[in-house]
């Protein structure tokens, strides 16, 4: 009788679901953001959609340009770029050229909740925001004449620079980041000396793991170093030493990087004309006859003593004949 028998009825189900997500709802008052479901289920790469809810959390005025947003995040330019074009092209993000009064022109960014949501028709606002009005019961202060002429003065610059057309935010230019976006040359096609260089990076270095398009992009590269006349173990070196301890961008965009901005060894110099070959000089000797110097290779009597020797032996012979 120590133990307490309960004979109430079990809680009843909730409902609960039996499989998939099963939300635990707190209720925030303090440091959170409401984002639509448009954007949070939006179909495509998870980068965009977390580059997307991170600028959206940012008190306004936060500087949001590339390398501000690599900083925060662990993935590298290309994706980052590659995002903020995807959220440009549906209409989330819009960054526009506006002149100053001094003169100088700069790049202001706009994000909207929801693409259009303050379009009234269709090209986007004509300026920055104005900021709220304050209420009607508080007397608003007087505008100073220095305010009021910069203000006049920026208005028609401001007029002046025409907003920029759906067209060229939907098709940016193209820049080095969209180099991985290009067309990549088949395996099929590329020089088997070269990919197998490239496959064998691995042994050096475990996080220089290409995919069989990473490796067909980077083999004509490679095959132009290999015809400059490079070893492949030259151009190992080249592609391992001094990486950095972590990359910001995918393994082929740091090889593609080395072998794009390291210049090619200049060409071998062509090979000089056979020189002839020069005569033999002979040394100088002094003739034992008339110590005259001539040259010969051994020493001895000129040429005009050896001819008159010649002659008086051949008299004696001619007297006798």
């Amino acid at each position: 009788m120590a133990d307490s028998q309960s004979n109430a009825r079990l809680r009843a189900d909730a409902g609960a679901p039996s499989s998939g997500v099963i939300h635990v709802r707190t209720r925030l008052t303090a440091d959170f953001t409401v984002i639509s479901n448009a954007l949070a289920q939006r179909r495509g790469s998870a980068v965009t959609i977390g580059v997307a809810v991170y600028i959206l959390s940012l008190p306004t005025g936060t500087p949001v340009t590339i390398t501000a947003l690599c900083e925060h995040f662990s993935e590298g330019e290309i994706l980052i770029s590659r995002a903020l074009r995807e959220l440009e092209a549906a209409g989330y993000l819009e960054r526009r050229r506006e002149r100053l009064p001094s003169g100088k022109i700069r790049t202001r960014t706009y994000f909207y909740d929801v693409p259009g949501g303050d379009d009234n028709d269709g090209d986007g606002p004509e300026g920055p925001p104005e900021p709220p009005k304050p209420p009607r019961h508080r007397t608003r202060p007087r505008k100073q004449p220095a305010v009021a002429e910069a203000s006049a003065a920026a208005t028609p610059l401001r007029e002046a620079v025409p907003a920029p057309r759906r067209e060229e935010t939907e098709n940016p230019a193209p820049s080095l980041a969209d180099t991985d976006a290009a067309p990549a040359p088949s395996l099929a096609d590329a020089d088997p000396e070269a990919v197998a260089l490239l496959t064998a990076l691995r042994r050096v270095d475990p996080r220089l793991v290409l995919s069989v398009r990473e490796a067909a992009r980077l083999a004509p590269a490679v095959a132009a170093w290999l015809a400059a006349g490079v070893g492949p173990r030259e151009i190992t070196d080249l592609l391992t030493v001094r990486l950095p301890d972590t990359f910001r961008a995918r393994p082929a965009s740091v090889l593609a990087f080395r072998l794009r901005e390291t210049p090619l060894p200049a060409p071998p110099p062509a090979p000089l004309p056979p020189v002839a070959e020069r005569p033999t000089v002979l040394p100088f000797q002094t003739c034992d006859g008339c110590e005259r110097a001539f040259r010969a290779p051994e020493p001895g009597r000129c040429r005009d003593c050896r001819g008159r020797r010649d002659r008086l032996t051949r008299e004696p012979l001619r007297a006798a004949g």
